[in-house]
């Protein structure tokens, strides 16, 4: 797994706004070679971002991309796309970024790692998983094992095919004061249940203590794969893996 993270506050005129950066991705196709997508997806999209949106802001200049944040997270997926399908041919990797603005949480996603969203005591999970098995509980046709068996095959993914932006998912979701976005990985969400994960981010006293809890949960539970969680909050943010 590699994972990427950025907090800062933006200053403007009316005072200063909470930025952040947060990107999850989890490899395929191999260690070594998941390993190299992995990374090389999630410093491309940060580079991206950081130039096209955060380094503008920083100085007070007037951003001259007028997209869309959306289509700008949109458009820095498929760069890493490109990007892991020259440098690393034989691998792939899911990628999920999440850009917050103020109170704005902007997520492009494709793979299975998941957000959730934590908010007046309620878990949600925001992404949808772009893997067989969910495809397969969808059509409502399938048997619990065939669901198990599909768990781990993509049907989108970094570096398996060309990709077009609008094959990204994305997301915008308001965060008001109190509510906390989970990030993670198939490594914990496949072994942590929806329950657990609402107990543990209910009573962790941080951030930081509930990721440690809920790593130490999927350990707990027969943990084998790589296992990485971020839990933002106003104000603060932490991670594990």
């Amino acid at each position: 797994d590699s994972l990427f993270t950025l907090q800062s506050f933006l200053g403007h005129e009316y005072g200063q706004e909470q930025f952040g950066l947060f990107i999850v991705a989890d490899g395929m196709g191999g260690h070594q070679k998941g390993e190299l997508a992995s990374a090389l997806a999630a410093q491309t999209c940060a580079g991206t971002i950081l130039n096209d949106i955060y380094l503008p802001e920083l100085i007070g200049q007037q951003n001259s991309d007028s997209r869309p944040l959306n289509e700008i997270l949109m458009s820095a997926v498929a760069t890493a796309n490109t990007a892991v399908q020259r440098e690393v041919p034989e691998g792939g990797t899911t990628l999920t970024m999440t850009l917050v603005m103020g109170n704005n949480a902007y997520i492009a996603h494709i793979g299975d790692t998941r957000v959730y969203l934590f908010k007046d005591r309620a878990l949600k999970q925001i992404t949808k998983d772009h893997s067989l098995a969910s495809r397969l509980e969808e059509l409502g046709q399938s048997t619990p094992e065939e669901i198990e068996q599909a768990q781990n095959v993509l049907y989108k993914a970094i570096g398996q095919s060309d990709l077009v932006e609008t094959d990204v998912d994305t997301y915008v979701q308001h965060l008001p004061a109190g509510a906390s976005l989970l990030m993670c990985t198939d490594g914990l969400w496949g072994l942590v249940q929806h329950d657990d994960i609402h107990h543990i981010l209910m009573t962790a006293d941080t951030p930081q203590q509930a990721c440690e809890q809920l790593v130490a949960k999927a350990n707990d539970n027969g943990g084998r794969d790589n296992i990485t969680a971020i839990v933002v909050s106003l104000g603060v943010e932490t991670q594990n893996d």
